[in-house]
């Protein structure tokens, strides 16, 4: 099993060393949806949520999330980020997250990027579940991301 990255030689559980990587800015860009019904999306366009407005509040617990993925990512390395920014926006299955996160570093930022939007739509889940209970949560996943050996975008692959 040596030659997976998060093995070492004695096939135990290893951080990957970073150390020769180039350092080079990093960006990625993660969405995902939260699926509502439109009775509580008119609740939320009227600003009657009993738990407050659910879409700024996941805002910021996505950027939140992003800062902390090495704590909730065993192998994850610790990255300062130079940005991470969450948008939700009302659509019409429910909501549209889209998280983007950036550094300039010897890693991605990919898991920083999907945190960001899983964090802030388990915090639509959480806000709105006392006016709807089969919310869904879907669709979490990378968008595209440059900086490092290789870059994706989503788009091309369609």
């Amino acid at each position: 099993m040596s030659e997976l990255s998060h093995y070492d030689e004695k096939d135990g559980i290893r951080m990957v060393d970073v150390s020769e990587k180039a350092v080079t800015k990093r960006r990625a860009v993660a969405s995902g949806k939260v699926l509502l019904t439109p009775e509580t999306l008119s609740i939320l366009s009227k600003n009657e949520n009993p738990k407050g407005n659910p879409l700024e509040i996941a805002r910021i617990a996505g950027i939140m999330a992003a800062k902390r993925t090495s704590d909730l990512i065993p192998l994850c390395h610790q990255i300062d980020l130079s940005k991470a920014n969450v948008s939700v926006e009302f659509a019409e299955f429910g909501i549209q997250i889209e998280a983007e996160a950036i550094t300039t570093g010897q890693t991605g930022v990919e898991m920083e990027a999907l945190t960001a939007v899983s964090v802030a739509a388990l915090t639509i889940y959480d806000m709105c579940k006392a006016v709807q209970k089969d919310i869904g949560i879907s669709d979490i996943r990378l968008e595209s991301k440059t900086g490092g050996k290789t870059d994706y975008d989503r788009k091309s692959f369609v």
